[in-house]
């Protein structure tokens, strides 16, 4: 079976240009390659869903850099490192991913493109690498669609984030 492709860069994240899967695999065998188990998907904690389809566009709602174990929590540049931050970004990707299972009935096949990822640090004073955190989750998702997984971005520092999570992200996926 083929491998994933590509060299580390600052903070060890995989340089996206060089990533490659195999086309014909399927997504969860991808994952299964991965090692990634998803979790069940994240239930709202307010007034809102965690996603919506309209059209061929499914919108998901911000997914925190949570896990079983508590995830990752505090303020980047500060008690969070930004190694640590870029994983609580794939954190967050993972979840995005368990979303978008749910909303498409098991069937991560039916995804046809990323569109757009919208990444949240919370930075403290004088952290600037937002990008390269919100890179944990844009590596993840070439890394589990292959060039349906390049996307549009933004990487935004905010004050505080929903519980104290250190890092949150949401997407806009264009689905069959």
């Amino acid at each position: 079976m083929p491998r994933m492709e590509g060299r580390r860069g600052r903070f060890g994240a995989l340089n996206a240009g060089q990533i490659t899967r195999e086309p014909n695999m399927s997504i969860s065998a991808r994952l299964i390659e991965l090692g990634i188990v998803l979790p069940q998907p994240a239930a709202a904690v307010a007034n809102y869903v965690p996603f919506v389809r309209t059209g061929t566009l499914l919108h998901i709602s911000g997914q925190l850099s949570n896990d079983a174990s508590g995830g990752l929590k505090g303020v980047v540049g500060e008690d969070v490192s930004p190694d640590q931050a870029q994983a609580g970004a794939r954190l967050c990707g993972i979840n995005l991913l368990a979303q978008i299972n749910a909303a498409l009935d098991g069937d991560l096949d039916r995804v046809v493109r990323i569109v757009k990822l919208g990444g949240f640090v919370q930075a403290g004073p004088g952290f600037h690498a937002i990008p390269a955190v919100i890179n944990g989750c844009s590596d993840l998702m070439v890394e589990v669609f292959g060039d349906k997984g390049r996307h549009a971005r933004s990487a935004v520092g905010v004050y505080q984030l929903p519980l104290g999570f250190a890092v949150e992200v949401d997407a806009v996926v264009e689905v069959a």
